[in-house]
């Protein structure tokens, strides 16, 4: 889902909502407006309105979730690629084409998720990645280790690098809109019925329109908000690079 079409829809379901709100008020027999009336249907929006809240919140829950998961997987990998270039210092000059490796797996994959041209898409899934970290793997099996000391040593780079494999491959699993589309058109049909109630009670001018808009503008900015929080490598609200950079930064010292 494109989070700013998706937010448009939602915002034009629930203005386009209130407006024939207003429109049907103009329609309706007087007294189908008395004061019981009003009452039932205030009763009956507050019920809807409940239900809606319940729902945006287990959306929001699930893409923040979603968010700090992907967070995490990042954060977990950096180190575990710090840690695999350490243990391959302390292997011996061997290992030096390993580690250069390490580092230029490192760099093409902040290029390619963070592109310092922002109008450029990312490329979680670049294809060089993914070569260039199956190179690397081979690379440690090839040691040969002459002492015991290497030897726990490759056996730990091997562990290492299949942690971050599966990480990895974790992250990739899971790349994907974690809301579902029905809870996005159930809250958006139910937003446009609350706010056909407010117009159906409200006055015909100017400034109860402005605010109708304004309102209907809130409640579209939050699922935008909600759908670009729940694709944490594009868009507005990306996960920050920060920990990539850092170990880069300190990659083959």
């Amino acid at each position: 889902m494109i989070p700013i079409e998706t937010a448009l829809i939602v915002f034009a379901c629930v203005f386009c909502g209130a407006m024939l709100g207003m429109f049907l008020r103009v329609l309706i027999p007087e007294h189908h407006l008395s004061e019981e009336s009003k009452d039932v249907i205030k009763v009956g929006m507050a019920l809807i309105a409940t239900m809606t809240a319940l729902v945006l919140g287990f959306v929001i829950a699930t893409a923040k979730s979603s968010y700090d998961t992907h967070d995490a997987a990042l954060k977990h990998s950096a180190a575990k690629v710090l840690l695999l270039d350490r243990v391959l210092s302390n292997y011996g000059p061997e290992t030096k084409y390993a580690r250069g490796l390490l580092r230029r797996t490192v760099a093409n994959r902040l290029d390619a998720i963070w592109p310092e041209d922002r109008f450029q898409r990312d490329m979680l899934d670049a294809p060089e990645v993914e070569f260039t970290a199956q190179e690397i793997e081979t690379w440690i099996l090839q040691l040969s280790p002459q002492t015991d000391a290497q030897r726990w040593l490759k056996s730990q780079a091997l562990q290492i690098a299949n942690e971050i494999t599966e990480t990895r491959w974790l992250v990739m699993g899971s790349i994907g809109s974690s809301v579902p589309v029905p809870f996005l058109v159930v809250i958006a049909f139910w937003l446009t019925i609350i706010f056909g109630s407010f117009g159906l009670f409200a006055p015909r001018n100017g400034t109860v329109v402005a605010v109708l808009f304004l309102c209907a503008l809130s409640v579209s900015g939050s699922i935008f908000l909600i759908l670009e929080m729940d694709q944490p490598f594009d868009g507005l609200i990306k996960i920050s690079s920060a920990p990539l950079r850092y170990t880069l930064s300190h990659l083959g010292q």
